[in-house]
């Protein structure tokens, strides 16, 4: 009688480029957050006004949120490796050289325009374009939910550690560990992860097993989406915009455009730039503000995760309608909840708004995916994720605008509430795509058309 012995199951390929990407995602959320905790050393020591360095930072949010689609039409074109490895160059480029900076154009420079390029390259759209490729569509959704959170994990891992550089030996060491973060993820970049399955000869994760000569049973056959009809390479930034102007059309992409710039007006750029100062109006210590938002990010992580994997359960606009509808009732809550101590009702919003801050993200990739194609979602998420970027940046202003005006956040609060639900029954107009995944459609909507 003879015995096979049985050989112990690999780990997949796409969970080790998952946990790379995972990382990279980590860490330019940390670069990118770290720069608030670096504020008040550079107002210091360069004599620089609040305005001057806010606005670095401003324009570092916004170059970060339009990056993404271009950085989705590289990824085609030039390749995931590529595109990631640069942008972590760039980052180091941008964070290293502001050690010798002296006048603030350079911070603008430096921080607004490379920083916020590279850590753009690395947003959302990264970890959606990499769940399209590696992972199967039964498991991409808990996939984008764990990139989802890697937000919230970046602050949480970096942040503290760059305030208490900055405060203690200074803010260029804080500085130097994000220049040397980046160039040291480089490599490992590299190393680990592949463009596509078939470059290493594997297949998606959740696939039937496929050979070397070409995909398993039941697996789509893609067409690269940066080529012309008779294959010559076209442009990553004539794909976004090509891309940008043909999903216009498309009644479901301007339902995501708006909803998703109803997100970013809801969270980064309210209570994200606003709570600590709202809280502090009403009486709590800005410690005591700064330690519940930092919990939101903790409750963060869980609720994105969680979404994920619903989304992989439940119909996508449902899940939306869910978000969207409680947040915007939660919202109109906050100014009854706020004061000098934190008591029960609050500490439950800060749970709920933790775990409810970026579930938006999982259902609204699946949407692109399912109503655009697998190729081409990448893109038009890339301009979806623009417009939540956006919409942060318009509600930092607005609500600090309420608040001069008014002397009160209140109209800010109600707004957003309001903007929620909307939102929310905006979801539900979507309607279903006439097939489940639109993985075999053609790409001729990503080709220029003859000159």
């Amino acid at each position: 009688m003879t015995t096979t012995a049985t050989r112990p199951a690999r780990i997949h390929r796409a969970w080790w480029v998952a946990l790379v990407v995972l990382g990279a995602l980590v860490a330019a959320a940390g670069f990118r957050s770290s720069t608030g905790a670096l504020l008040e050393p550079l107002e210091s020591e360069f004599g620089w006004s609040r305005a001057t360095t806010s606005g670095a930072v401003s324009a570092n949010l916004v170059i970060y949120g339009l990056t993404a689609p271009f950085a989705a039409a590289l990824m085609e074109r030039f390749g995931i490796r590529r595109v990631v490895s640069a942008a972590l160059l760039l980052v180091a480029l941008g964070s290293g050289l502001t050690l010798v900076m002296t006048q603030a154009w350079q911070l603008w420079l430096l921080w607004g325009l490379a920083v916020g390029m590279g850590t753009g390259a690395m947003a959302l759209v990264l970890g959606a374009v990499v769940a399209n490729r590696w992972f199967a569509e039964s498991r991409r959704g808990l996939v984008t939910g764990i990139f989802g959170a890697a937000n919230a994990t970046g602050q949480l891992i970096f942040l503290p550690g760059v305030a208490a550089l900055a405060m203690g030996p200074g803010w260029r060491y804080a500085a130097l560990v994000t220049t040397v973060a980046a160039v040291l993820l480089v490599p490992v970049v590299l190393l680990v992860v592949a463009d596509h399955p078939r470059d290493v000869g594997t297949h998606p994760l959740g696939t039937p097993s496929a050979d070397l000569n070409g995909m398993g049973e039941g697996e789509a056959q893609i067409a690269p989406a940066a080529s012309t009809l008779d294959g010559a390479p076209t442009s990553p930034a004539r794909l976004a915009v090509q891309t940008l102007r043909e999903s216009l059309s498309s009644h479901v992409f301007w339902v995501l455009l708006g909803t998703f710039w109803v997100c970013g007006w809801s969270t980064n750029g309210l209570i994200g730039t606003h709570f600590i100062p709202a809280a502090h109006d009403h009486g709590m210590p800005q410690t005591t503000a700064a330690g519940l938002l930092a919990l939101i990010g903790v409750f963060d992580i869980a609720g994105t995760v969680a979404s994920g994997w619903l989304t992989d359960r439940v119909d996508p606009r449902l899940l939306l309608f869910g978000y969207y509808g409680l947040r915007g009732l939660s919202l109109i809550a906050v100014p009854a909840l706020l004061g000098p101590e934190v008591h029960p009702n609050l500490f439950l919003f800060i749970v709920f708004y933790g775990l409810d801050w970026v579930a938006t993200v999982p259902p609204t990739i699946a949407l692109c995916r399912r109503h655009f194609g697998l190729e081409r979602s990448g893109v038009v998420f890339g301009w979806v994720f623009a417009s939540h970027m956006v919409g942060a940046g318009v509600a930092a202003s607005y609500a600090g605008w309420v608040r001069s005006s008014t002397g009160d956040y209140l109209p800010a609060w109600l707004t957003a509430g309001a903007l929620c639900l909307v939102a929310a029954l905006a979801c539900l107009t979507i309607t279903k795509p006439g097939n489940a995944v639109v993985e075999t459609q053609p790409q001729t909507a990503l080709q220029p058309a003859e000159s």
